[in-house]
């Protein structure tokens, strides 16, 4: 149940982060989609809580255009193990890109 509730709330928030993000810098959704190289209506979609298709390609070129970095995370669910419940796990060294 606890990952039906922890997928249900990503999207929204994916959604909401894009359109945060677009806004802040005042940004229409066709001059977003200009600087990404697709079309308003891919924009629209990616803001749309319910869409499910947000991939990180798409997220990360959205990024580069606002002049930001896109960060990801794994936050323990609440299960057993090394951690505990809501600890954050990040990676020893950053991963580059030659």
């Amino acid at each position: 149940m606890r990952q039906g509730i922890a997928n249900a709330r990503i999207n929204p928030e994916v959604a909401q982060m894009i359109y945060d993000a677009r806004m802040k810098v005042g940004l229409s959704q066709r001059e977003l989609a200009e600087m990404v190289g697709s079309r308003q209506s891919v924009i629209a979609r990616l803001e749309d809580a319910d869409y499910r298709g947000h991939s990180l390609s798409m997220l990360q070129r959205i990024g580069n255009a606002l002049g930001q970095r896109l960060e990801l995370r794994f936050i323990s669910m609440g299960r057993r193990g090394p951690r505990q419940a809501g600890e954050e796990v990040r990676p020893k060294r950053e991963l580059r890109r030659a």
